[in-house]
């Protein structure tokens, strides 16, 4: 099923020296693929790049556990210790999943740092692989400081005010970026497409800027939502409905109502893109390969979507829910990376070629 491509990918590359992937599109007799462009060879630092990933989506599912406990002021108003101690000494539960958070998360900066390295020690001056792994480091970086200033500015636990929620939705970008760089690393330097080209013109450029935003302006409502529920708990789904539509209901819980219809409509104009890119990309195994992951992924995720609203939102299917949300953004950037590396399948009109500027010379 392609829906477990994506998984597959993510938590089993690293651990072969070579992936290979063979066409399930057998509905489409006219799709020739050869082995160049269906294998990837996986170095030591490729292996690494995935599970770098791997391991900041589980950093990022604990952060779920950490807001959906009230543990964030676990360990107080400190930083970088925790309740003035390096290693607390009496902790209490919500001071054990805060604590565990910021020590996965501090590995998670070393594990970056190491590849920063790596790709430096690696490859030539001026290498994709340096940008993209520098490009990983100033993301995560800023992600320890977003946390840091959560923590400082006590916008954390039963806070529920507007600057925790920007916070919180700047905190979220920037996490989709950092798995969209480190997606991009793993991918490169396993062999993928690349450099692809980005243009300033033409129907499909609009159309994954398009799709862009409304990935992230979905999981910004997302994450309105998810605090919304915390914040104010709800007995019933009647009850919750009535919290959204109150006048009196707190602004989070009158956003809430916005993240479903959101999530609808951008998931519908994913399906239907990841569609018609099909149409326009017939010979390339990557990107009919990804556009039926993510066509898949958000078919799950709607389910998960509704089984997750009418159960009131217990942690557990929080936390898949947002692994599907990693997921649906990594399959599109994958998706992405490859149509953009795509030419001959795309009409001129859509992609001038005097339009196109390099990754590599920006």
């Amino acid at each position: 099923m392609f829906g477990f491509h994506l998984v597959f990918l993510i938590f089993e590359c690293f651990s072969v020296s070579t992936f290979k992937c063979y066409s399930d599109f057998e509905r489409n007799r006219n799709l020739t693929v050869t082995k160049m462009n269906t294998e990837l060879k996986l170095s030591g630092f490729a292996r690494f790049a995935w599970f770098v990933l791997a391991y900041n989506i589980v950093v990022i599912l604990w952060g779920v556990v950490v807001r959906a406990s009230l543990s964030g002021d676990g360990c107080g108003q400190y930083w970088l210790t925790c309740g003035g101690e390096v290693v607390p000494s009496a902790p209490q539960m919500k001071t054990v999943i805060e604590f565990s958070h910021r020590v996965t998360s501090g590995l998670a900066f070393v594990a970056v740092l190491v590849l920063l390295i790596w790709a430096f020690r690696k490859f030539a001056k001026g290498n994709l692989m340096r940008k993209m792994a520098f490009a990983s480091f100033v993301f995560i970086t800023v992600e320890a400081l977003i946390g840091a200033v959560l923590v400082l500015f006590k916008l954390v636990a039963l806070n529920p005010s507007m600057i925790r929620a920007f916070s919180m939705t700047a905190h979220l970008i920037n996490t989709f970026i950092l798995l969209a760089v480190l997606t991009l690393t793993a991918w490169f330097a396993s062999g993928g497409n690349h450099p692809f080209s980005i243009r300033r013109r033409g129907k499909i450029s609009w159309l994954l800027a398009v799709a862009v935003f409304g990935i992230l302006l979905v999981s910004a409502s997302g994450s309105l939502a998810a605090l919304s529920s915390t914040l104010f708990p709800s007995a019933t789904l009647a009850e919750g409905l009535a919290q959204d539509f109150s006048e009196t209901s707190h602004i989070l819980l009158r956003l809430r109502v916005s993240h479903p219809i959101l999530s609808i409509s951008v998931g519908v104009f994913l399906i239907f893109l990841a569609g018609w890119i099909k149409s326009k990309a017939k010979e390339s195994f990557w990107t009919n390969r990804w556009a039926n992951v993510l066509t898949v992924l958000v078919g799950v995720q709607f389910l998960s979507g509704a089984l997750t609203l009418l159960t009131l939102a217990p942690i557990v299917l929080q936390l898949i829910h947002l692994l599907l949300a990693d997921a649906v953004w990594i399959a599109f950037v994958l998706m992405s990376a490859n149509v953009l590396e795509e030419v001959s399948s795309f009409t001129e009109a859509e992609f001038p070629v005097k339009a196109q500027i390099s990754l590599g010379e920006v």
